[in-house]
Order: C-alpha cells, then sequence, then structure tokens
C-alpha cells in the first residue's frame, strides 16, 4: 500500500460522480418544474426538430379551425339574407297571381298589386345593398365572379372560382350551333268540320296532363283559347302556337334537349301523327360553341366552360340569337373580373377553398328569359296588364329558382367543405397534439423517481467525498 499526499485520486474521482450526479439531479429538476423533458436542444436534438415542426402544424390547424368557424358564419349570414329574398320572392309571385285574374281585377286593384311588387323588389335590392360581414358587402356582385360580354345575343350568367380573370381583349366566344325548344309540330288544319267533330286534344309535360275536346259551333279561335287556358291553368311549361295556315303547334317554354312533352290529337296531323296515338316532342337543340378556343359544354342557351378547360373553367354565357357563327368569325367575347371568396382552412400554403356569391339585385334575377312582355330582369315586371302578369310569374319562378340554388349552393359549401373540414381539422390537430407531447412531455412518475434516486445519490457521493478527503491525513502516523 502506498500513501501519496500531492495527488488526492480517490477525492477527485468522487467530486466526479458527485458533479455528474448534481447534473442529472439539476436536469431532474427542470423537467419536473417545466413538465417537459425536452427543454432545450441539448436534451434532445432530433427531437426538438420534430417538436417544433409539430407545434407549428399545431397552430396552423388550430388557426385554421378558426379561420373555417369565421368562414362559416360568413355564409350564415349571407344564406339568411337569401331566405329573406325567398320569402318576398314568393309574396311577389302571389301578387302576380292575383293580378293575372283579370276576370275579376280592375285598374285599382291592379295598380295596388304593382305598387305592392316595387316596394317588395325595392326590399330586395335594398337586402342586396347592405348585407355585409363586417365591410364586405356580401351580395351586390362584388364578391363572386363578374362579366361583361361584347357581342349581339351573348349575355354574362355565371363563372365559378375557379375561372380566372380575362385578359384584356376577353375571351372568344363562338357559337357552331344554336340553342332550340322541343316541339311538336302539327300537319293538318284544324278546320271547322274537325272542330265540329269533337276533336280531343292533349299535352303531358312534367307529370301534368291536359286534355280538351272541342266544343262544336265554335270557332278556332275560341276553342284555341280555352285550351291556352287549360294548358296555363294546370301549369305546363308549354305555348300553343297557332300557324297562318291553320295548323298549331306545342312549344315548350325552355331551350335545350332536356325539356321534353307528349301530344296527341283524335285527327291524325292535328297534334299526333296518328289519330288517338300519344307522340313524343322533337327534342330540341342545347347550344354548342367554344370560349376562348376550348369546346364546351351547351345546356339548353347556356354554354359552361368545362372543368378541365384552362382559364374558363366553369364560365357560363347565355346565347340568345338564333344564328350559328360564319366560319372564320367569332359571336363576341366575355371577359371575367375574379373577386371570389378565399378562405385559408388548412395550416399549409394552397389549402384554400373559395366560394363565389352572385348579384342578388333584381336587375340581375331573371336575365335572358324571352317572355312576351321583353321584360329584361325581374326588376322591370309589370303586372297592369293580363300578358305582364302572365310574363312576370315566369320571370318571379326562375328569380325563386336561381335564389334557392343560391342558397343550396352555399349550404353545400358550409356543410361539405367547411363544417366537414372543421371536422378534421380539430381531429389532426388533436392527434397531431398527442403524438408532440409524447415527444416532448415529462413522464412526471419516472422524472420523480430519478430526482429520488439522485438525492439519495448526491447524499451518498457527498459523505464519500468526506471519506477521501480524511484519508490523506493517514500520512501523518508515519511522521
Amino acid at each position: 500500500m502506498s500513501f501519496r499526499v500531492n495527488h488526492n485520486i480517490s477525492s477527485i474521482n468522487t467530486q466526479r460522480q458527485l458533479e455528474t450526479i448534481n447534473r442529472a439531479s439539476s436536469a431532474t429538476l427542470e423537467h419536473l418544474s417545466s413538465g417537459q423533458k425536452i427543454n432545450k436542444a441539448a436534451d434532445g436534438p432530433a427531437a426538438l426538430v420534430i417538436s417544433e415542426n409539430m407545434r407549428s402544424q399545431i397552430s396552423g390547424l388550430n388557426q385554421a379551425v378558426e379561420n373555417s368557424e369565421q368562414g362559416i358564419s360568413m355564409v350564415q349570414t349571407a344564406e339568411g339574407a337569401l331566405n329573406e329574398v325567398n320569402r318576398l320572392l314568393i309574396d311577389v309571385r302571389q301578387l302576380a297571381v292575383h293580378a293575372s285574374n283579370a276576370g275579376v281585377n280592375d285598374d285599382k286593384m291592379l295598380e295596388a298589386d304593382q305598387a305592392e311588387i316595387q316596394n317588395a323588389l325595392a326590399t330586395i335590392d335594398r337586402i342586396s345593398e347592405v348585407t355585409q360581414f363586417g365591410t364586405k358587402r356580401l351580395l351586390d356582385g362584388s364578391r363572386g365572379a363578374n362579366g361583361v360580354t361584347n357581342g349581339e345575343g351573348l349575355q354574362f350568367v355565371s363563372a365559378d372560382p375557379a375561372t380566372n380573370t380575362a385578359p384584356v381583349e376577353g375571351y372568344q366566344v363562338k357559337i357552331d350551333q344554336v340553342a332550340t325548344k322541343s316541339i311538336a309540330q302539327g300537319t293538318a288544319a284544324l278546320s271547322q268540320q274537325v272542330l265540329d267533330a269533337g276533336e280531343t286534344l292533349t299535352v303531358s309535360e312534367g307529370g301534368k296532363t291536359v286534355s280538351f275536346t272541342t266544343v262544336a259551333g265554335e270557332s278556332a279561335t275560341s276553342n284555341l283559347n280555352e285550351f291556352e287556358s287549360r294548358i296555363q291553368a294546370a301549369g305546363l311549361n308549354v305555348d300553343l302556337v297557332r300557324d297562318e295556315g291553320g295548323t298549331i303547334a306545342i312549344q315548350h317554354k325552355e331551350f335545350g334537349s332536356k325539356h321534353s312533352f307528349s301530344v296527341a290529337s283524335t285527327t291524325a296531323g292535328v297534334l299526333s301523327k296518328v289519330g288517338d296515338v300519344t307522340d313524343a316532342a322533337t327534342l330540341g337543340q342545347d347550344v354548342k360553341g367554344t370560349i376562348n378556343g376550348e369546346e364546351a359544354t351547351g345546356d339548353g342557351q347556356v354554354l359552361t366552360g368545362k372543368s378541365n378547360a384552362p382559364n374558363v373553367a366553369g364560365l357560363g354565357v347565355r346565347y340568345t340569337g338564333d344564328q350559328a357563327t360564319p366560319e372564320g368569325e367569332i359571336t363576341g367575347t366575355v371577359s371575367v373580373f375574379q373577386n371570389s371568396l378565399i378562405f385559408q382552412v388548412g395550416a399549409n400554403e394552397d389549402q384554400t377553398v373559395s366560394v363565389s356569391l352572385r348579384n342578388m339585385s333584381t336587375r340581375a334575377l331573371s336575365q335572358g328569359m324571352k317572355t312576351e312582355s321583353d321584360f329584361g330582369s325581374l326588376s322591370e315586371i309589370d303586372v297592369t296588364s293580363f300578358q305582364g302578369a302572365q310574363d312576370a310569374i315566369q320571370m318571379i319562378d326562375k328569380a325563386i329558382e336561381e335564389t334557392t340554388t343560391e342558397r343550396g349552393k352555399l349550404g353545400a359549401f358550409q356543410k361539405n367543405t367547411l363544417q366537414s373540414n372543421l371536422n378534421n381539422l380539430r381531429l389532426a390537430s388533436e392527434n397531431l397534439t398527442a403524438a408532440e407531447s409524447t415527444i416532448r412531455d415529462a413522464d412526471m412518475a419516472a422524472e420523480m423517481a430519478d430526482f429520488t434516486r439522485n438525492q439519495i445519490m448526491m447524499q451518498s457521493a457527498t459523505a464519500m467525498l468526506a471519506q477521501a478527503n480524511q484519508r490523506s491525513q493517514a500520512v501523518l502516523s508515519l511522521l
């Protein structure tokens, strides 16, 4: 056994062990006080990188949840205003139906109906103008894709959020085939002899059927007026057309191949080709053409850019002309200005959704309809005449359809896009938070056990350091 006094190796070794235990005890205290096992990069460099990325995603997800909730509030605000527009349109339609009761109404009653209609239309315009979320107006057309056309017979209908803003010269429109209506054309004249024999005329459309038997001794005009009245009273969406040669035809009111009906007549050729046999009307044609050089989809008079078409996806224009575009020429142009509402509904870039809100003013509703009164939009309806009241009902029905379609679009956007995304975001945030907790949070039971062990070890090491310092004193016994 050797005795050395210059270097107390036992003491140095014990000090090193004590320092190690002290650092471990300090780290355990830090974990216990913060509740996290990673407080600085040295605690776990790789785990720190992963957890910080997770924290940024969780923060983004939580903000996206708030964004979606705010988006739902905005959509509900717009839909609530549209609900009131719907109610007003139903009231206006009731007034137009009342004004059509020409056998009872006098001029004063019609003027009163018109005055009430004008008041309701003014209210619709006010709603479209003042409905807003914060400072953003929602129904005046400023929060959608708006457009203007240049060319005879062309009208802008709508555009989707996917439609891009047009260049200065606009998108070129070319019509290859014009839209037509379904028609059943009679070939045999409705003579007095046929009328006196009791000709039965039948029309079926939209699940409704009208049959009329002519009255002997009455003129063709009188009989056809009664037939036409019954068609209108039954709500069939067809018109009776009288030709100069004494023949008649039944024509659908709407353009396109989707609208059909059937006819029958007792005498062959009056309406059906064979007597007492039902014939289907000749289907109408949908418009065909191109927008910006891309083939578009036709539906009646409306030409719409396909979903895969660059720039013009969802862009719809109506063509009311009766002539196709000559080869090498264009029908006109349409310019689009995109200002749809964009919602950030994800934690990362490009995770957005968009929705367009159309102009709900009476000037923008029921545009492009062909009526005997030549009403250009809902704002122009006038029920002070029988024909005006009849045409007003058509215009109002179109406006109700447009309003309910807009409400349905907003409802689908809220339910299937925002609310569904909201549920997914909350679940993703919960799962990602759990994953981040696994990496970052301290196991308090394990940390407490380590802390207790380190305390005992520190007390033991301190005691042993004292013993190591005492060992050098044994040299004195040799002196």
